[in-house]
């Protein structure tokens, strides 16, 4: 019967590996556990033989059990490495997905502006940069899978007098498309600030970016300036 219970144990623990992705390092021991607390006898069924009528334990049945026992152990083992293999896939998908940037406009910056077109503002004073999606060397958020993302940015100018003209305008782009923007035009004040919060869904690959439109300029403290998103949730 030790062949018997063997086998059962090896045949319980494929049924825990294909009934659940969450199998854990002791399954050893839990297959152990059911083999001894089974009781009674299983029948010889197709290997009933003489010396059946002698022992109750199929005795003539050993090389068989044997070999359904290392086929079964084999099987059992494939499954497991599989799931681990899976385990070690998900887990590289997954442990990029803490996505969120922040970034400020250089300090060395008095001015920026005005362009004959319009150019990609450079956030590059890195505060924060978890999962790398952001590229400060071309002030563009590249999503790495597809989601649902937060960004918000601040744009602000101080151009020193009261009697100068503020004359900024900012846009944010997804892929070449204006999804919000920020102007003043007036001589009211010499500074002056706005900020906005977007929420998009972006595909894998898609781009995002702050652009100063042509004609227009920053002045001031450029430090003010800033540009942040982070992942709500992904896909």
């Amino acid at each position: 019967m030790k062949l018997v219970e063997l086998s059962l144990m090896c045949l319980w623990g494929l049924l825990c590996l294909c009934t659940s992705a969450y199998a854990t390092d002791n399954f050893i021991a839990e297959m152990a556990d059911a083999a001894r607390d089974f009781h009674g006898l299983l029948p010889c069924g197709k290997w009933d033989c003489k010396c059946a009528n002698q022992q109750r334990d199929c005795c003539c049945a050993a090389k068989e059990m044997m070999t359904l026992e290392d086929t079964t152990f084999n099987w059992m083992m494939d499954l497991w490495l599989d799931v681990k293999d899976l385990e070690k896939e998900t887990n590289a998908l997954t442990e990029n997905r803490h996505i969120a940037f922040s970034a400020a406009m250089p300090a060395k910056l008095n001015s920026f502006g005005p362009f004959t077109a319009s150019v990609t503002i450079p956030y590059t004073t890195i505060t924060l940069n978890d999962g790398n999606g952001y590229n400060p060397a071309l002030g563009v958020f590249t999503a790495l899978f597809p989601g649902t993302f937060s960004f918000s940015y601040t744009v602000y100018s101080n151009v020193g007098h009261p009697n100068e003209r503020i004359y900024h305008k900012v846009q944010m782009m997804m892929d070449g498309k204006v999804v919000a923007s920020t102007w003043e035009d007036n001589r009211e004040d010499q500074e002056d600030s706005g900020s906005q919060v977007v929420v998009l869904h972006l595909r894998r690959g898609c781009q995002v970016y702050m652009e100063l439109v042509a004609g227009r300029s920053l002045s001031g403290d450029m430090t003010f300036n800033k540009f942040s998103g982070f992942l709500l949730y992904h896909d």
